[in-house]
């Protein structure tokens, strides 16, 4: 108990302590000469954030950019060596691959499910039981998802789980892919009969990118159906005046529009498949071929202890994500042009 008040206590007189510098340094602006003084006002509310990202963010990236350059001890200077490995070794080559897959047939399947939901419920009765009933997987962790479809692939010796029910259940499907009712899905790679390289994700990482999807959804849908929401009516009933069906007037005037949207939807849900950790860390543990960079990177600095490797995985992370974030800029002031326009 004691504990619990002293740090309640710290993070008081902390906040108190902020608030009394910035109304300070507030104050001080006002004896300022009044053409610097709102910029100097700015500056004064910019000044938190701008530590922030500082302490938060600039500082940790430099220090792991250094030491991705290091050996694993940190002491001898290695260049880019660390990062040779991850492309050349089995093992950590095949979590790149799979992040990989895991923003490709993520993002894809995410925004394709979210367009379609948005579309199509848009109007319908129910619209909003509908919509809250897709959003709310979104409002579960990606640690508690993971767990919650665990039960549907449990296999022996545990409990079999629904998925393995269901399979069990169809008529002369063949045991590679169910069909015994008795499949460790999460375990095994394969599937119908083919058996993925060692060097390429296998079937057990899809099934991990299903639970990613199923908890994206929902806010893809959520997101897409604002912006279509948000589409001028004069747009769609020009467009079908001029002879257009609503099919049309979706694809030739909706999805324009908000093509904006798309891009931020799909930029966030990428960044989500490149940093892909909680649910497999929930799942397998990224064993059975299922590990992510992202994964990989807390076994090899925190579990095993490699500092060097363990900083070239985050640093890839980091190199990966930089494009993403490009690309939703460009797209943003392309629409932001054709807005103007």
């Amino acid at each position: 108990m004691g504990d619990l008040i002293s740090a309640i206590i710290t993070v008081v007189v902390a906040i108190g302590g902020l608030l009394a510098l910035l109304g300070g340094l507030y104050w001080l602006t006002s004896k300022l000469p009044k053409k610097w003084q709102e910029g100097a006002r700015s500056w004064v509310f910019l000044l938190p954030t701008m530590v922030a990202l500082i302490v938060g963010l600039l500082i940790p990236t430099i220090r792991t950019i250094y030491l991705s350059l290091l050996d694993d001890n940190g002491k001898s200077f290695v260049g880019l060596s660390n990062f040779k490995v991850i492309f050349t070794t089995r093992g950590t080559r095949l979590t790149v691959f799979n992040s990989i897959v895991w923003v490709a047939l993520g993002t894809t399947v995410t925004v394709i499910i979210g367009l379609v939901v948005a579309r199509f419920a848009d109007g319908m009765r129910g619209e909003k039981s509908a919509k809250s009933a897709i959003f709310i997987p979104g409002a579960i962790s990606l640690v508690g998802a993971g767990i919650i479809w665990k039960f549907v692939y449990d296999g022996p010796p545990f409990e079999v789980g629904m998925l393995n029910s269901i399979t069990k259940s169809i008529p002369g499907l063949p045991a590679s892919m169910g069909g015994n009712g008795d499949r460790i899905w999460l375990l095994e790679r394969g599937f119908a009969g083919a058996d993925p390289p060692g060097s390429a994700p296998g079937f057990n990482t899809f099934l991990l990118i299903v639970i990613f999807i199923w908890a994206s959804a929902g806010f893809a849908t959520v997101i897409f159906s604002a912006a279509i929401k948000g589409v001028p009516d004069e747009l769609i009933e020009a467009a079908r005046v001029d002879g257009a069906t609503d099919r049309q007037a979706f694809y030739k005037v909706t999805l324009p529009y908000i093509r904006s949207t798309i891009v931020t939807v799909a930029t966030i849900v990428t960044i989500g498949g490149l940093k892909a950790f909680d649910i497999v860390a929930a799942t397998t543990g990224g064993r059975f071929g299922t590990s992510t960079i992202a994964n990989e990177f807390y076994v090899t600095k925190f579990v095993q202890g490699r500092g060097g490797l363990g900083s070239a995985l985050a640093v890839l992370i980091f190199v990966l994500v930089i494009p993403v974030v490009f690309m939703n800029r460009q797209a943003q002031k392309r629409a932001e042009e054709m807005m103007g326009a």
